[in-house]
C-alpha cells in the first residue's frame, strides 16, 4: 500500500497555486496520471522519488515513512525506479554499463542477462545510445529502472516521442513487466486509449490536485448513446483536432474560444 498526501507551491498554467496530492495505491497497481500540460503529473513523480520536497504532509510505501515532518528519505535510499521522458542514457556508456549504472550490489548485477533477454537487448548489450533506435532506448532506461529492483516504478511520458506501431508494441511490453515484477507503477500520459489499456486507475490531475480516481471505464465512459471522447490535441483557426484512440479526428467550431489543448471533447457520431 502506498498512501501519498502532500502540498507544496506549484507554478501553474493558471498562476500559482498550493497543490495538494492525495492518492491510496494498493499493491501491484497500474496507476495512470492523466491531464493536460502543467497541471502538475511530473512534479508528483518527482516528489515520490525525493527529487523535490513537499512543504507538508506524508509519503508512506509498504509501511515505511518516505517523507514526513521529521523523515525526508534521500532518493538514493527510496527504491524508486524512474524512466524520464528522454530515458537520460549515458551517452559514453554501452547498454549494460546504462543498465548497471547505480546498481547497489552483486546480487542485483545477477539480473542483468534476465532484463537483457526481456527487453530483447542481448545482441545490443555493447552498444552505445546514439547507435539505438527509440524503442531500443526506452528498453534500456526500463530496464536500469528495474534491476534494482524497485519498490515502485514511475514512468514520465516514456512513450511520447515513438511511432504508433512502437508504442503500441512497447504498451504490451510494459504490461508484461508490470505483471513479472508485480510492482506498483505510475505513468503519466496523454494518451487516453492507452491510459484505458494500462491502468487499473487513472488519477485526473488538474492544478496539482487529484481531482478524480478511478477505474479507466468509470472516468472516461459517457452515459449518452452515440458519444466518443477524445482529447483536444491542437486548435488551428475555426478548426479543432482531436486524439480519439489512435486516430485524430478534425472538428469544425464556430465557438472556438469555448475549447482548450488538453481538455476533453466529446464527439457525436452517427450509426448507418
Amino acid at each position: 500500500m502506498i498512501d501519498i498526501d502532500v502540498k507544496i507551491d506549484l507554478n501553474t498554467q493558471n498562476g500559482k497555486k498550493e497543490a495538494h496530492y492525495k492518492l491510496h495505491i494498493h499493491s501491484n497497481e497500474f496507476i495512470t496520471l492523466f491531464g493536460k500540460s502543467g497541471a502538475g503529473k511530473t512534479t508528483l513523480l518527482r516528489l515520490i522519488a525525493g527529487l523535490e520536497n513537499p512543504k507538508s504532509g506524508h509519503i508512506v510505501v509498504n509501511d515505511e515513512v518516505w517523507f514526513d515532518n521529521k523523515i525526508n528519505l534521500s532518493p538514493q535510499k527510496r527504491g524508486v525506479g524512474f524512466v524520464f521522458q528522454d530515458y537520460a542514457l549515458f551517452p559514453t556508456m554501452s547498454v549494460k554499463n546504462n543498465i548497471l549504472y547505480g546498481c547497489k550490489s552483486d546480487e542485483q548485477k545477477k539480473s542483468l542477462d534476465k532484463l537483457l533477454a526481456l527487453m530483447e537487448l542481448e545482441n545490443l548489450a555493447n552498444a552505445y545510445p546514439h547507435q539505438l533506435s527509440g524503442g531500443q532506448k526506452q528498453r534500456v532506461a526500463l530496464a536500469r529502472a528495474l534491476i534494482n529492483e524497485p519498490k515502485i516504478l514511475l514512468l514520465d511520458e516514456p512513450l511520447s516521442a515513438l511511432d504508433n506501431e512502437m508504442r503500441i508494441k512497447l504498451q504490451n511490453e510494459l504490461l508484461s513487466i508490470h505483471k513479472e515484477f508485480k510492482i506498483p507503477a505510475l505513468l503519466v500520459s496523454h494518451d487516453i486509449s492507452e491510459t484505458i489499456k494500462l491502468s487499473d486507475k487513472v488519477a485526473i490531475i488538474e492544478d496539482g490536485k487529484v481531482e478524480r480516481y478511478d477505474t479507466p471505464i468509470n472516468i472516461f465512459r459517457d452515459d449518452e448513446k452515440d458519444v466518443l471522447l477524445g482529447e483536444i490535441i491542437d486548435i488551428q483557426n475555426d478548426k479543432i483536432f482531436v486524439m480519439v484512440g489512435t486516430s485524430i479526428v478534425t472538428v469544425d467550431s464556430d465557438e472556438i474560444s469555448k475549447y482548450k489543448v488538453g481538455e476533453i471533447m466529446k464527439l457525436k457520431v452517427s450509426i448507418l
